[in-house]
């Protein structure tokens, strides 16, 4: 399909990457190799000559996508995970039904577990209280209710068509024609909720983002993301509430993440527990 592109951001995910870049090969794929020492460069250079490689210092998953996308040729990109890949047609699906829905920006697809059960992946915006029911485990006592689970989207069943606040990014549909009045990603955003901003974004300049199970992507989960730390995570929410709701919400949830990443230290123990303890340090220095 001439009317699509692929970006794939890799950073040594060599045990998913061949699968991935097989279930688009009939597609123009660009791979941001952000410093692979896996074999990966190895791997695309002998099994798919037709990909062409970028190869860029380590600036964060949100500068990868962009660089991809500067030299993509198609009206859409499908931004895809390392260690994700598409089953069967979804590629032409995603296209197909971002054709017959001419205001989404971003379509996303249902994605899947390695052993095919649904990966929950329509998001909220985050809001302090949202992050509260997150971070102090609220959500526990109703996940599948929006006053205890709005940032998982507790209440969607993830088997309809629907418009939505954000996707995960492990696979994301991007109109070309959406990008050129809203900007590319914000390469602010490290790793984590570099998708959350841009899809408050494309929302907030009138544009749609829309779930779509009609296609299925296999997602691992955490392996393109070579170990980085876990401190990423609640920084881009607060970089997200900053930018969006100003700095008296943001400090707001600093206080409050540091305060609940400091708990969960102490409930959970060996490298789990040291892993919060470390954002909680992380994350009250600023």
């Amino acid at each position: 399909m001439a009317d699509v592109s692929v970006v794939v951001v890799s950073l040594n995910a060599l045990p998913w990457l061949e699968t991935c870049l097989m279930s688009v090969r009939d597609h123009e794929t660009i791979l941001v190799d952000a410093g692979s020492t896996d074999g990966t460069l190895e791997l695309v250079h002998e099994r798919f000559p037709e990909v062409r490689v970028l190869e860029r210092e380590n600036r964060g998953l949100a500068a990868g996508w962009n660089a991809g996308i500067e030299v993509a040729s198609g009206p859409y990109f499908l931004l895809l995970n390392a260690d994700a890949w598409a089953v069967g047609d979804a590629l032409e699906r995603l296209v197909a039904f971002a054709d017959a829905h001419p205001r989404a920006a971003v379509v996303g697809p249902r994605l899947a577990n390695l052993d095919g059960t649904l990966q929950r992946s329509v998001r909220g915006f985050p809001t302090v209280w949202r992050l509260a029911t997150e971070y102090l485990f609220l959500r526990k006592l109703a996940p599948g209710t929006d006053a205890l689970n709005a940032f998982y989207a507790g209440g969607f069943d993830h088997a309809s068509p629907r418009e939505v606040d954000w996707l995960m990014g492990a696979c994301l549909l991007v109109r070309r024609a959406a990008i050129d009045p809203v900007g590319p990603a914000d390469e602010g955003f490290f790793l984590f909720s570099e998708e959350t901003d841009w899809c408050y974004r494309f929302r907030a300049a009138g544009w749609k983002v829309l779930f779509y199970p009609g296609a299925e992507v296999v997602h691992v989960g955490g392996g393109a993301h070579a170990g980085r730390h876990f401190v990423e995570i609640p920084r881009g929410h607060v970089r997200f509430l900053r930018k969006h709701r100003g700095e008296r919400e943001a400090e707001r949830a600093r206080r409050l993440l540091v305060f609940a990443l400091r708990l969960r230290g102490l409930l959970f123990r060996g490298d789990r527990g040291r892993m919060y303890r470390d954002a909680a340090r992380q994350l009250s220095a600023g």
